[in-house]
């Protein structure tokens, strides 16, 4: 069956071709089709005889909404690389992050705690002396690590990986390196990270045909960011198939797990550094056709919490009792499997302090603020941004719509609660309507609980001053001001 599929793999037409002779979802039903149809018996993905841990290669995007992906519903973006890991493997439809910013949650994602226990929960601050992550425990297992480009860990971080490069070209000598042995790479990307310029993909996007959403002004200046944002994805999307193509091209595809994500939201005003899903949540996608059955779909909810113990499980691993995640290796057997209960986010400074905490359901959310005098803060690459210069000046005019306008509210609600069931954007703050009473009151009690079990720190501790105005997004010192321990 394979090797039908992955002949078909290799002799798609290319981004443009396809754009251009097939719509983008016939394409990819294409590929569920030829893969679930010849897939044979489910005997065919039992992980119980698995003669071999597997290689482990992560793309991470950097600042990519979940849904800015053609195989996650918007068929204006140019992704048939991404849609063909999704086709040949599982799509997680509900997966979130840790926490809405860089740094903090790939530290978070590859060690197995929340950014709070990891030391490292703001914005560039290097992982603690003493941390280990998930390439030191898989070299414990025989594996060679590797990291090409973005890392932003510090020190301590950087050391536990064998090998590093920033070139793609690269990738064929990380492969000669790891010679035997199972590998484990972890690629990040820098795209769709600002600031943007013209020519990162060609075509490029027209910005009338841009999917805007509502909490972004629908302006010209808005519409030409979000096509450029597209160009970028566009380009990841294409070194992803390059990446692929030197798999098959070793034969390495069949045993190789290949994992997509991003590491927080789009990097736009009201996503990036929120706790609403347009910043937690993100595109997850394991293809691994020796393993896992193609083209299937897991619902969940399922946090990254859980990635770190799930890969270590795979190579022979028992998960260390100090992280917080849990193995979903069930869920690549089984995509059927309910997701967790809760999923738990935090957003902490970002060039200007926040103390956010979210626990979020299948069906609700719960934000709770601690800094409710002041607006939010949004961080400072998205405040430069032709899309918030549009908010700002639809803002002095009085013409922003409630989604538009939310990112400026001051006061701040101490919680929103949202029924996402009946409102997936979370524009409608329930938590002061009697009929959602009992939910907060369940909702608030076990995000205490996990404040208290995962040893969270109080709002007055461990805070910085802010070095970006929140109203009017201006940064103002390019200097991380201290963080002062006590109040």
């Amino acid at each position: 069956m394979f090797s039908i599929v992955h002949l078909f793999y290799l002799q798609l037409p290319s981004a443009n071709a396809m754009t251009s002779r097939f719509p983008r979802s016939l394409s990819y039903l294409i590929l569920v089709l030829l893969a679930t149809t010849l897939g044979g018996g489910a005997s065919r993905y039992a992980f119980t005889h698995q003669e071999a841990p597997p290689n482990v290669l992560v793309f991470v995007a950097d600042d990519a909404g979940w849904n800015d992906f053609g195989i996650y519903g918007n068929e204006a973006i140019t992704t048939p690389h991404i849609d063909r890991l999704a086709a040949t493997g599982l799509r997680v439809a509900s997966a979130f992050l840790t926490a809405p910013q860089c740094s903090p949650s790939r530290i978070s994602i590859l060690s197995g705690k929340y950014p709070h226990a990891t030391g490292a929960e703001d914005l560039h601050m290097p992982l603690p002396d003493g941390e280990v992550l998930l390439p030191a425990l898989l070299q414990d297992q025989g594996y060679f690590t590797g990291h090409m480009r973005k890392t932003h860990y510090g020190p301590n971080g950087e050391r536990q990986f064998n090998w590093y490069a920033e070139a793609i070209d690269d990738f064929p000598q990380f492969l000669d390196a790891a010679g035997s042995a199972p590998f484990f790479l972890w690629v990040g990307f820098r795209d769709p990270h600002r600031g943007y310029q013209a020519g990162a993909f060609d075509p490029p996007h027209d910005p009338a045909d841009v999917l805007v959403p509502p909490f972004l002004a629908d302006t010209p200046e808005t519409r030409a960011d979000l096509a450029l944002y597209y160009d970028e994805i566009a380009r990841m999307d294409q070194n992803i198939g390059r990446f692929m193509d030197v798999l098959t091209t070793r034969g390495l595809r069949d045993n190789t797990l290949v994992i997509f994500l991003s590491d927080n939201g789009m990097p736009f005003p009201a996503a990036k550094g929120t706790l609403y899903d347009a910043g937690i949540r993100t595109p997850l996608i394991f293809s691994w056709p020796s393993a896992i059955k193609a083209g299937t779909v897991a619902q969940g909810p399922v946090s990254v919490i859980d990635l770190a113990p799930t890969l270590l499980d795979l190579s022979g691993a028992t998960p260390p009792a100090t992280m917080h995640g849990e193995s979903v290796r069930n869920l690549l057997e089984d995509p059927s499997v309910p997701g967790r209960p809760y999923v738990f986010s935090e957003r902490n400074w970002h060039n200007c302090d926040e103390h956010m905490r979210s626990v979020r359901t299948a069906r609700y959310k719960l934000i709770r603020n601690a800094y409710t005098e002041l607006p939010h803060c949004t961080p400072a690459d998205a405040s430069r941004s032709p899309s918030w210069y549009s908010l700002i000046h639809m803002k002095k005019q009085g013409a922003l719509t409630w989604p538009q306008q939310r990112i400026f509210q001051a006061p701040r609600p101490r919680i929103e609660l949202y029924d996402l069931e009946k409102d997936p954007g979370e524009f409608n703050n329930v938590a002061d309507e009697a009929a959602y009473a009992a939910v907060v009151n369940e909702l608030t009690h076990v995000l205490d609980q996990w404040i208290d079990e995962t040893g969270d720190f109080s709002p007055m501790t461990r805070r910085r001053d802010d070095n970006t105005d929140r109203i009017t997004g201006v940064k103002f010192t390019p200097k991380i001001p201290p963080m002062r321990e006590k109040e």
